[in-house]
């Protein structure tokens, strides 16, 4: 089996409003484009808001544009994981009205329903009538898509706790396999779902051994900038650790589908090695006019390239399944007052090309690793007890044992020099 290289997509003209400006032309260039760099994959996603504008009502519209990616990805050679109830992405969490508690505060992150910001937050989508609605969009975009051989698995959530955390680990797990369940009868197609760093990191009643339970592997998302736990930004084995405790507690073969950085703006340094967390004390404000620093914490290109190829190192050694960058663009200019990039404009430079469709150096490392066309390894994990380590105190035990793991790794790599 090939290691699969991918990469996350919004295009750069439109990100997350890609479905309601649907421009093929577009999307069939960017995705020649990944072709061109020897990438196999490509993670999209379903903005929950334009597929179900209602509980009972899934748009015909935005199917036959799901569809019509696809299809699109297939000519360029492409596989494609549709990720489904997005939800939370780049700092909002973007939802259709009608999944709203006026009861319950939006929170640490803001919500945008029908392009309006709203104070309330989601109700709960474990259970109950909103469950029921998710499978009902599951089953409508698993019989437009059944068998299609462009798609690899559908992703059940990007960093779905973000919207909303269970109430118990047994609603999390029921909600996944009844998700699962349904997408499989539906569409023949395998399952996984988008958890990310802080599933583990915090206690969010998420047990990844129930969750991803009915799934064909685990996935993960990391980023040593948002890791209480990480030596710095370009920390190289933040990514390799969260797939190793993901592959420990959830017993699967783990994809890492979504990991990154964020550029620095041209000719600035980053001010920070990593952004503040919820609980510590803010990072100092640093003025968008500063002449020598960015406002956030980053990456300068060339430590980009180099941090992408030594985490991809990491994971192919460690034997996981592939990795996709987050993500494929800049965005445009004309999008920068816009919801996320508007309180969050270092959301506007992940890309691995500028938003004037230049290649960054990132990219060049991302084809220099495809030409190698590797093949996934087996793992050899350490075993990890999952109870154990979260019924420590967190984020304690995450320290303890990210201490244990990089001694470990290098003292190996050291004996194999």
């Amino acid at each position: 089996m090939r290691f699969s290289l991918g990469i996350n997509y919004w295009p750069r003209s439109s990100a997350m409003g890609m479905w309601r400006r649907f421009d093929p032309g577009e999307i069939r260039d960017d995705f020649a484009r990944i072709a061109e760099l020897g990438l196999d994959a490509v993670r999209f996603f379903l903005r929950w808001d334009d597929f179900q504008p209602r509980s009972d009502t899934i748009d015909p519209a935005m199917l036959a544009r799901l569809e019509a990616l696809v299809d699109i990805a297939a000519e360029a050679g492409l596989r494609t994981m549709p990720t489904l109830f997005c939800g939370h992405m780049s700092g909002v969490n973007w939802l259709p009205a009608w999944t709203l508690d006026s009861a319950t505060p939006h929170g640490r992150f803001r919500t945008i329903a029908g392009d309006r910001e709203s104070p309330y937050g989601i109700g709960d989508f474990y259970t109950g009538a909103l469950l029921d609605a998710q499978l009902r969009f599951a089953r409508g975009a698993g019989e437009r898509l059944r068998a299609h051989p462009a798609v690899i698995a559908w992703d059940l959530g990007n960093e779905f706790s973000n919207l909303r955390e269970p109430a118990t680990e047994h609603d999390a797990a029921d909600w996944s396999r009844r998700l699962t369940a349904a997408l499989q009868e539906s569409s023949g197609i395998p399952v996984t779902a988008g958890t990310h760093g802080e599933d583990l990191t915090r206690n969010r009643n998420l047990r990844l051994s129930s969750l991803c339970a009915p799934f064909a592997f685990a996935t993960m998302h990391g980023y040593p900038v948002y890791s209480g736990f990480s030596r710095g930004r370009a920390d190289p084995e933040v990514v390799p650790f969260l797939a190793l405790l993901t592959s420990a507690f959830a017993h699967k073969p783990v994809l890492f589908n979504e990991f990154g950085n964020p550029t620095c703006p041209p000719g600035k340094f980053s001010p920070f090695e990593r952004v503040a967390l919820p609980d510590e004390l803010p990072n100092p404000t640093i003025l968008a006019e500063d002449p020598v620093f960015a406002t956030y914490a980053c990456l300068s290109e060339d430590e980009m390239a180099a941090y992408c190829t030594n985490v991809l190192e990491r994971l192919h050694a460690d034997g996981r399944l592939g990795a996709y960058w987050w993500c494929w663009a800049d965005y445009a200019e004309a999008l920068h007052g816009d919801p996320p990039f508007d309180r969050a404009p270092h959301e506007l430079g992940f890309g691995i090309i500028r938003n004037d469709g230049s290649a960054k150096p990132v990219a060049a490392a991302l084809a220099a690793f495809a030409r190698e066309q590797r093949s996934v390894l087996t793992p050899n994990d350490m075993p990890l007890i999952a109870d154990v380590y979260y019924y420590r105190t967190l984020p304690q035990s995450t320290l303890t044992l990210y201490d244990a793991f990089t001694s470990s790794v290098e003292e190996r790599r050291a004996g194999a020099r």
